[in-house]
């Protein structure tokens, strides 16, 4: 791809960045529309769940392959299949007359939202070439999540109590339809020099995996750890993943290139995007379900609750981004990590039905620093070792972690309220609620650890012979034809 001129670089980015907004935004607005979605179409806790993990569930599992097939076809061509496929999902989610059309037209959202995310990460990998400028163009991607998170549950509040739930879908179509003519105007297509062939055993391997350690945490409430279809769940996991194992490192061109995983920074960027995430994902289901159904708020002033989290990623996400390029990984996951920790232990210590909202805010400002300075970093570190060929795939498995994330994140933390919760919302919400926010301290936790033992000297040791031994195994390798 040519060398473009900087006023075209940030023309690119902020093309990316629309497709991240509007996928962003989805989510965020979702979550506040959750209680509304309940009422009308009679859902339980587990339902409410499905909403938002069969997307996850389905975004996680095509993640990569979006991001191999985007290296071989075209990057551009992909990415607008994914606007076209997102922005018409989007409107049937709006006309969906029942729970489980909603589901399905959310898995349909799903399949052109994995050609969104890592593509356009890839994009702006191949477009931002000097390490310092990409640093910070993915701290200008990191805030959009944090614009999207401040703007989502005031806007999603809004639209719920004046228009109703179907209208939070509708936001998703204009900035879909304008971010697709202008892709097709000023985004280059870019290709990998070597074309990756399918893997469609190790694509199906991924599915069954991640479906049935979800299906199997959500259902387990209501049907009992030890029930034959739990337990057969929990069988097809390890099976699953025995598979990819063994299957994977013997192919020449695998969906999931286990050799990644030799390098440290990358193997602890996977690991804290899942924590991270989950966090993140537990933490926005548990406090939509506390702020409208516990402390009785409409799905406006719900949102505005949630406004100074929102907030505090908004500032500190660039700010992670600059930090990143400019003194490394580490001092942003530390401080991420010990912010998500307190945060956690804050509202596990004080979390009660008419808990001062004050100390509720205090939180949710905590949380929202911590989240906004760790997802520079994973990001960062995950492509900036990988050879630029293998930037799509790299930049997935980061996108991936973090879908993956988000999922276990709502499957563990609606379990634990499903089988806390009995008889309606209240004390038992509160009391379950406590064990929630312990979980997510627990991820805080990993954040920290991990972050810190994988951005050191020795760790930066590994990835720079992980890519010398990937660039060195590329250029053996015979391009295909």
């Amino acid at each position: 791809m040519p060398e473009l001129t900087r006023r075209r670089r940030l023309l690119v980015l902020a093309i990316c960045c629309m497709s991240l907004l509007i996928v962003s935004l989805d989510n965020t607005v979702l979550n506040v529309a959750l209680p509304s979605m309940q009422r009308e179409l009679h859902a339980g806790v587990s339902g409410l769940q499905w909403t938002i993990d069969a997307y996850t569930l389905v975004l996680a599992s095509l993640l990569m392959l979006s991001g191999s097939t985007a290296d071989r076809i075209g990057r551009r061509r992909v990415f607008q299949a994914g606007l076209a496929i997102f922005t018409a999902a989007s409107l049937l989610c709006s006309l969906a007359p029942s729970l489980s059309w909603l589901i399905a037209f959310r898995m349909l959202q799903a399949i052109g939202g994995s050609m969104l995310n890592p593509v356009a990460m890839s994009i702006i990998t191949n477009t931002f070439t000097d390490p310092r400028e990409r640093a910070r163009a993915i701290g200008v991607w990191g805030g959009v999540v944090g614009i999207s998170m401040s703007a989502g549950p005031i806007v999603g509040g809004a639209l719920v109590e004046t228009v109703g739930w179907r209208s939070i879908f509708w936001i998703n179509v204009p900035i879909g339809l304008a971010a697709l003519v202008l892709t097709r105007l000023f985004v280059p297509e870019s290709r990998a020099p070597k074309a990756r062939r399918p893997d469609p055993v190790g694509q199906v391997l991924m599915i069954v995996l991640l479906a049935s350690v979800t299906y199997g945490i959500i259902e387990s409430p209501g049907r009992g750890w030890t029930s034959p279809l739990i337990l057969g769940c929990g069988a097809l996991a390890v099976l699953s993943l025995v598979g990819l194992g063994l299957y994977e490192p013997r192919r020449e061109e695998p969906l999931i290139d286990l050799r990644f995983f030799r390098s440290a920074p990358f193997s602890g960027a996977t690991v804290i995007a899942i924590s991270g995430f989950a966090a993140l994902g537990g933490f926005l289901f548990l406090n939509t379900l506390y702020l409208q159904d516990v402390r009785h708020l409409d799905a406006l002033h719900a949102g505005l609750y949630m406004l100074p989290m929102a907030a505090m990623a908004l500032v500190f996400a660039p700010l992670s981004g600059r930090v990143v390029g400019s003194r490394g990984p580490r001092v942003p996951l530390v401080l991420a990590g010990s912010c998500m920790l307190l945060s956690g232990v804050t509202l596990a210590l004080g979390y009660a039905t008419n808990m001062p909202t004050l100390l509720l805010m205090l939180g949710y400002v905590i949380f929202g620093i911590g989240f906004g300075l760790v997802n520079a970093p994973i990001t960062n570190t995950a492509v900036s070792g990988m050879p630029r060929s293998q930037a799509g795939v790299a930049a997935a498995v980061a996108s991936t972690s973090r879908q993956i994330g988000s999922s276990l994140g709502v499957a563990v933390i609606g379990a634990v309220m499903a089988a806390g919760v009995t008889g309606g919302y209240g004390q038992q919400f509160t009391d379950s609620s406590r064990t929630a926010w312990w979980i997510i301290a627990g991820c805080g936790a990993v954040v920290l650890l991990v972050g810190t033992i994988t951005s050191g000297r020795w760790a930066r040791g590994t990835a720079e012979r992980t890519a010398d031994r990937l660039q060195t195994e590329e250029i053996k390798m015979p391009v295909n034809a």
